[in-house]
């Protein structure tokens, strides 16, 4: 058995001491008045709906209308674009196909004080309205103004449709660009303007917010047109998805909403965090004094495993994107806390009976986390089945797992994304981080800390006096 240096225990328990001061502080710089962050630390949670107050509503179109996939995802694009134009960028959007659903999940923004949820679903649910403008003249509010104002050259119901393509250009370099087509309604007049505006720009807007702004190149007269310029894959297809849902042939209606306050979400959250706060420091003293120095290296992975959770909420690693924290999220977390501190026991009680059958200090060490990982394994895997489970059948449709086991939980539907799938996602994390700081760390700064003289007394482990 390779031995384990003396140094060991102080790296790794400062190494966890400055992960988890990290997650919770981040770094930040300021000048003047611009904030640059470099780390994320608890002050860029995003705090769920449950939390933060706001809206869940579900749009569904108006009437006996059956809308096709490509038409709801097109409803999609044109709220998403009315979130983004109110400067709202923490939601939850997606369609369910299934229903003919759209849902949508959104906070009150931090400086909103008016809190009017019947006003706020009208605006977004309300018909948009797409148009194809001569010129780019804007006012000081970036609206359409002047000649751009006064000339519409189409509107989204001249639009047939609207698709991202891949070209090659005349220096043989791949762009991507939007191919569109017009119904008879808008070929007229979209060759009337384009044959007296070559080398000018004709700007779509949706409602009063500019999409883009294409030069004209040639006179269009077939209804066909191609918007090129430096688009990304991603890019070319937001707009295609954006001109078509500005001709959406039905509007959308309300089939239900729920709005929570954010004084009731905060006040929750503060009553949760208290009580996670006293059961930390109460199961930390609980362990020093059953199993002592076992009980102490616990306490310091447990440190270790909530810093970890933490980082994966707040976006800490830039691998891992910032996940909205709901309620039963920070559940999740309490409770991956509670798995830990179950592991660490099974693993000082597997030393001590190691030590009470005579085993030397360094063996019982060694034998014990070995006996105690397929305990801790075989509960901690049930676990992860249960989170992908939960993530993958209240998860959002194009999420990782909800694809995964879509052929097992096709009758459910992304409605009931949200809290369940946060819960899901901190249990999931809390169980990895429970091996890595609760099996890994640990063993490594115990089998380090029976090596220090002091601390060779087996009694200190779990042994007889």
């Amino acid at each position: 058995m390779k031995k384990v240096g003396k140094p060991v225990f102080f790296i790794v328990a400062l190494l966890i001491f400055a992960l988890t001061a990290l997650s919770f502080t981040g770094i930040y710089t300021q000048y003047g008045d611009i904030t640059t962050t470099h780390i994320k630390g608890v002050q860029d949670v995003r705090w769920g709906i449950d939390i933060r107050g706001g809206v869940d509503v579900t749009f569904f179109p108006s009437g006996d209308y059956q809308a096709t996939s490509a038409e709801m995802v097109a409803a999609e694009a044109v709220i998403r674009q009315r979130l983004l134009v109110q400067n709202i960028t923490d939601y939850e959007l997606y369609p369910d196909h299934d229903r003919n659903r759209i849902i949508l999940r959104f906070p009150w923004r931090a400086d909103e004080v008016d809190f009017n949820p019947i006003r706020a679903i009208e605006e977004l649910g309300a018909t948009a309205m797409l148009t194809f403008r001569e010129g780019v003249e804007v006012d000081e509010y970036l609206r359409p103004a002047g000649h751009t104002a006064e000339n519409i050259v189409l509107t989204g119901s001249d639009v047939a449709s609207a698709r991202a393509d891949m070209i090659q250009n005349e220096f043989g370099v791949t762009e991507f660009v939007v191919d569109l087509v017009l119904h008879e309604s808008g070929r007229q007049a979209f060759s009337e303007a384009t044959g007296r505006m070559i080398g000018q720009q004709i700007s779509i807007w949706m409602d009063d917010d500019m999409l883009s702004a294409p030069v004209v190149r040639s006179h269009l007269t077939d209804g066909r047109a191609t918007i090129s310029g430096d688009f990304t894959a991603e890019e070319a297809g937001r707009l295609a998805d954006q001109i078509t849902g500005g001709a959406l042939p039905f509007s959308l209606e309300t089939d239900n909403y729920n709005t929570i306050s954010p004084t009731l979400g905060m006040g929750a959250l503060q009553a949760m965090v208290l009580a996670g706060v006293i059961a930390f420091a109460l199961i930390s003293l609980y362990m020093v004094f059953q199993y002592r120095a076992s009980g102490f290296v616990a306490v310091i992975g447990l440190v270790g495993q909530l810093g970890l959770m933490i980082a994966a909420v707040t976006g800490f690693f830039p691998f891992v994107p910032s996940f909205v924290l709901t309620l039963p999220g920070i559940a999740g977390i309490i409770l991956s806390i509670a798995m830990g501190v179950d592991a660490n026991i099974i693993t000082a009680e597997r030393i001590r009976e190691e030590l009470y059958q005579g085993k030397t200090l360094d063996g019982a060490v060694a034998s014990g986390y070995r006996r105690a990982f397929t305990a801790i394994f075989d509960g901690n895997i049930t676990v992860i089945i249960v989170a992908v489970i939960l993530m993958g059948a209240f998860g959002p449709s194009g999420s990782l797992f909800a694809s995964m086991l879509r052929p097992v939980f096709f009758m459910f539907g992304p409605t009931t994304a949200g809290a369940i799938y946060s819960f899901g996602y901190t249990l999931l994390v809390g169980v990895i981080a429970n091996f890595v700081m609760g099996v890994f760390a640990c063993r490594l700064m115990q089998r380090s800390l029976c090596r220090i003289g002091p601390m060779r007394n087996p009694w200190l482990f779990g042994g007889a006096r």
